[in-house]
């Protein structure tokens, strides 16, 4: 952009940050026909455009930048539209209405400020020396990262829910993670004592270290660490790096320095439509400050700028008179929900506790004086609740008789609020504002797919903490007109996939064809109804899954029992027990990797990864391996993985029972066990939870008298923290308990579902769960151990099976009519193992036997 003052045909609109808020204001604008009045400046600091904070954890997880971002690239590439990244405003020059930048200025006719938040680091002596880390943006993300190279330990400084996340990341990068929190609880503006309490015990027993009502005073050169953290009450802690997330500030400077008027505790004073002291400019997000509050939550500052950019264009728009603040967060796999007056601060307002200190839970529902309404409330633990204490609150609704049972443990589980009782004003989606009546019409335009519904109304893609919800109004509402909710698997079937289930079960169906033809339509199936019905006959019958009637059922992965790898090569993953491993074993799989020049990688699992293995060498890789002793891993299949084990009682001084052998009866007794998604399991000698078995489907951790049983957890894209299910079992009730869960997991579980989202949808809950699978309340127990039996003994190495069978090896040909490989897979040396090349090497590097 040249120095020159940019001057067009049409008025000029700028807006100053591309952060969620911004995005989504221009969003509304361009929607709401922006493009035919202004031409529209978005100037971003940041070098990537605007992404989903909200899931900013995730990018730890395996997520990167592009899949963060909010909306389509083509939204920024329109004519009219000028996306300046990496590019900050430095000066607002109100007597010209221009922007300044180090590019040069830009004229606007409106500007909206969106210039978001920035991280509080407390003036603490010695925080500069410790690269003042925040958790913020991918670049703190980053620079986090590239911190925690070689580090052992890493405390956070702030306990709220920035902090928490953060203490996440540092768990997840392998650090021994501490919280320091100056308040006496954590998550003090959104959580009671009791709440706090609550977080507390759980997070701890997730191995974060907890420390409360600890001022920082100092920071100083550590003796065993790099840092040492010195306490206002003389204790101190050491630790290799420390993040700052002690809250956060409006980004007001800009503002503040453009002479707009301010609030007394920052940010800029704009009215109820957002309008700052100068009627050019407005605010929205959390740089603005409404009667005295800055917001925030997203929800809030969506509504914000879908109030301007109604504004810009002529239109009234609902004015912004505050926000709901409740919250439904899940941090580090536990579910925590914040409603209304969660503090009871109302004059006269009564509260109704539930507290289970077994399981750190924790309910608190605070009502009106007279009894007829909720103010708010608070969870830990189970968030099943918020759904319909969020209704009530927002909607007004009269409280039942007895109001302490919407928090109290019910056997059909949670008290559900029928969504027929919900006015039409009742607000489903706060992120984008989206009411039931909303819903309604639609579904009276003849929408009739959830996915169509949300394309139009944008209801459920922002938090989504609202999914649930919206999903049983839409269904609701589609039967209360007629229409009949079709649960169908595909066009082929009419049946779910637990019908399907069931009738291939009860009926000893073996083959597609036979459950095609007498429950189904058509002749060939589909890429949906093969794979679920291969899943479910393999869940039933256990026959190999090369076997040719069953191939056509496979993907990829199956089809050749191995993992397809982005350049077209394949993985090699043995089972490794429990991580358990003779040096013998050990030699073969580096023997292997060296002659078949893999590329070698320790798994989070306990397994090793052999890359790079092209198709029509997996067959004598594996006859190597399978000669060693080794047998398939199952990693291309949606079965049970692996059972993750520490060293327990028999070399660690802390361990009370021997969880390697735990380890390995369970995965020599579920090997091959095929699910609707894959299982993992985790086995924990001691309460320290090295093997970090509560954020597995199955996990076990030993006490002095046996072991505690934990079930559907997940540390995939969307975690979730297991669930204590039963506790001091002798062995033999462990496995009788774990084959009817994942027997009725099986039975009952929707196609591609794992354990944790299985476990959120069935209704009853935990509760239900337990009467099944201990109480045996259907009467299904020893029918579920039977068929667990009958899986189990039907057992074999897939690929041992395969190499044993002449016919099946004519499929691990990269040509039919040739034995050789693929000449158009490359590969490059990185770290002194080759990986694949990307396109761009190609043509840099000439691919030669030198460079292989």
């Amino acid at each position: 952009m040249s120095g020159d003052v940019i001057s067009t045909r049409r008025e000029t609109l700028v807006v100053i940050g591309n952060g969620m808020v911004g995005h989504h204001c221009v969003e509304q604008l361009i929607a709401l026909g922006a493009l035919s009045h202004y031409e529209v400046h978005i100037f971003g600091e940041e070098r990537q455009r605007a992404y989903d904070r909200v899931h900013l954890s995730e990018y730890f997880g395996g997520r990167d930048a592009e899949s963060l971002a909010m909306g389509e690239q083509a939204l920024y590439q329109q004519p009219g539209v000028h996306l300046h990244l990496g590019t900050p405003v430095l000066e607002i020059d109100r007597d010209h209405r221009q922007v300044v930048t180090a590019s040069g200025r830009t004229a606007y006719d409106q500007l909206v400020l969106a210039t978001g938040s920035f991280p509080f680091v407390p003036p603490i002596q010695g925080a500069e020396g410790t690269s003042r880390l925040v958790y913020r943006t991918l670049d703190d993300l980053d620079a986090i990262r590239q911190a925690a190279d070689g580090a052992r330990r890493g405390v956070v400084v702030g306990g709220g829910l920035l902090g928490l996340e953060a203490a996440n990341a540092l768990r997840s990068l392998g650090l021994e993670a501490h919280v320091v929190e100056f308040a006496p609880r954590l998550m003090p503006v959104q959580l009671d004592a009791e709440g706090g309490a609550a977080l507390r015990a759980r997070i701890e027993a997730l191995g974060v270290a907890v420390h409360l009502s600890r001022a920082t005073s100092a920071i100083i050169r550590g003796d065993e660490y790099r840092w040492r953290m010195n306490f206002a009450d003389g204790e101190h802690l050491e630790t290799d790096l420390v993040v700052f997330s002690a809250g956060i500030r409006p980004q007001d400077a800009l503002a503040r320095s453009a002479g707009l008027n301010m609030a007394e505790r920052g940010g800029v004073v704009v009215d109820n439509h957002c309008r700052t002291s100068d009627p050019a400019i407005h605010a929205i997000g959390e740089c603005a400050s409404w009667n005295g509050q800055v917001f925030g939550l997203v929800a809030p500052g969506y509504q914000m700028a879908r109030l301007v950019a109604a504004r810009l264009l002529g239109q009234t728009g609902e004015p912004f008179t505050g926000a709901d603040m409740s919250t439904k967060l899940k941090l580090l796999g536990v579910d925590v929900g914040s409603i209304g007056d969660a503090q009871g601060a109302t004059p006269g307002s009564r509260s109704y506790r539930f507290i289970d200190e077994a399981t750190a839970a924790y309910r608190r529902l605070v009502v009106s004086a007279d009894g007829q309404h909720v103010l708010g409330a608070v969870l830990v633990g189970d968030n099943s609740y918020y759904d319909t204490l969020l209704q009530y609150a927002q909607n007004g609704i009269k409280l039942p008789q007895e109001p302490a049972s919407l928090i109290l443990p019910q056997s059909g589980g949670s008290p559900a609020l029928g969504v027929d009782a919900l006015p039409a004003a009742a607000t489903i989606c706060s992120c984008h504002n989206i009411s039931k009546g909303a819903v309604c019409c639609q579904v009276d335009a003849g929408v009739t797919d959830l996915g169509e519904l949300k394309a139009n109304t944008k209801a459920g893609t922002g938090c989504g903490g609202c999914s649930a919800l919206l999903k049983q109004v839409f269904e609701h509402e589609l039967s209360a007109r007629g229409v009949v909710v079709d649960r169908s698997l595909c066009e082929h079937f009419a049946h779910t996939r637990q019908e399907l289930y069931d009738i291939i079960r009860v009926e000893g169906i073996t083959r597609f064809e036979q459950v095609l033809a007498r429950h189904g339509k058509g002749e060939l199936g589909c890429d949906i109804c093969k794979p679920a019905v291969g899943s479910i006959l393999a869940s039933c019958w256990n026959e190999p899954v090369m076997d040719p009637a069953l191939v056509p059922l496979q993907d990829t992965n199956d089809t050749f029992m191995a993992n397809m790898q982005k350049n077209g090569t394949y993985s090699v993953v043995p089972r490794i027990a429990g991580g358990e491993i003779t040096p013998e074993k050990l030699i073969v799989l580096g023997e292997v990797a060296r002659k078949y020049d893999l590329y070698t990688k320790i798994t989070g699992g306990q397994r090793i990864d052999l890359f790079g293995a092209q198709l029509h060498d997996l067959p004598d890789i594996w006859g190597e391996l399978i000669a060693a002793g080794f047998e398939t891993g199952h990693a291309y299949g949606k079965s049970l993985r692996t059972v993750k084990s520490c060293v327990g009682s028999t070399w660690c001084r802390y361990g009370v029972q021997d969880s390697v052998g735990m380890a390995l009866q369970l995965e020599h007794r579920y090997k091959g066990l095929r699910a609707p998604h894959k299982i993992k399991f985790g086995v924990s000698g001691c309460t320290r939870e090295c093997a970090e078995a509560q954020s597995k489907d199955i996990g076990v951790i030993a006490t002095d008298k046996g072991w505690n049983l934990y079930v559907a957890g997940n540390g995939g894209m969307r975690p979730r923290h297991a669930e204590l299910f039963a506790t001091d079992l002798d062995d033999q009730t462990l496995v009788r308990y774990i084959d009817r869960f994942l027997m009725f997991y099986i039975r009952t579980a929707d196609r591609l579902q794992r354990t944790s989202t299985w476990r959120e949808s069935l209704e009853g809950g935990l509760d239900y769960l337990r009467e099944v699978i201990i109480e045996d309340s259907l009467g299904l127990a020893a029918e579920l151990e039977t068929q667990m039996q009958l899986v189990v003994d039907r057992y074999e190495c897939e690929w041992t099976n395969a190499i044993n069978d002449p016919e099946k090896l004519k499929r691990f040909r990269t040509f039919v009519n040739d034995g050789r490989g693929d000449p158009d897979i490359h590969f490059v040396k990185e770290r002194g193992q080759r990986r694949p090349a990307r396109a761009t090497e190609l043509t840099l590097i000439p691919v030669t036997e030198e460079a292989l």
